[in-house]
């Protein structure tokens, strides 16, 4: 089946699959997550506010009454104070969407430095077809169709995200947490070099337009 993808910027990404609307990552470098209707699940891979932007999830939520959070117990006990209740999928957990196969991978946020202490971050793979690992080169241990791949960060640098791809061998990626840079440029020119003569396709979103997969 065709999976519907359109990226709000950084890791904010619409994600429609069999009917079913959902939402990653509603974090302070984009802004349609408080427009946006019709949501049925808000996936929620850490705390970090570039993930979670608690006054755009509220607005969110106000929107779409019915939408339920699933999430990791770090996240989880931050939404709480808030009032916002959530399911808790984990690393080797998994979850039924309204039929959407929803699974967890990871435990720890990518290191930032040896000095801070690491955040829980899960990666969630969805429909058995994409996985999004959020802040971490997790490695699911299956076939991934597409992967929604880290390019920018402060816990990374580029050639380890293209041996990350390289390693996950999906058969198409595109590139996510570029939020954080001022004009992606080369970021984005450099891994289909690498990748193209892999045969793992490099497709770079534009802001709300959407992709099938």
């Amino acid at each position: 089946s065709t999976m519907n993808i359109t990226t709000f910027g950084h890791c904010c990404l619409l994600i429609e699959e069999g009917g079913v609307r959902i939402l990653t990552d509603p974090g302070t470098y984009s802004t349609q997550q408080n427009e946006v209707k019709n949501i049925d699940f808000v996936l929620i891979t850490h705390e970090h506010a570039d993930h979670l932007h608690i006054d755009s999830l509220k607005v969110l939520l106000k929107n779409n009454p019915d939408a339920k959070v699933i999430t990791n117990n770090s996240v989880g006990m931050l939404l709480e104070k808030d009032g916002i209740t959530f399911n808790p999928v984990e690393d080797g957990q998994s979850f039924d969407a309204s039929g959407v196969l929803i699974e967890g991978f990871g435990k720890d946020h990518a290191v930032m430095h040896a000095s801070i202490p690491a955040t829980q971050n899960t990666g969630y793979f969805i429909a058995s077809k994409l996985f999004y690992p959020g802040d971490a080169f997790t490695n699911p241990g299956k076939q991934v169709d597409v992967l929604a791949l880290p390019v920018a960060g402060p816990w990374m640098k580029l050639p380890e995200a293209i041996d990350y791809a390289i390693d996950i061998n999906p058969r198409t990626c595109f590139p996510v947490h570029d939020g954080i840079l001022k004009a992606p440029g080369s970021t984005h020119l450099i891994p289909p070099k690498v990748l193209g003569p892999k045969e793992i396709e490099f497709v770079t979103l534009e802001i709300d337009e959407e992709h099938k997969f």
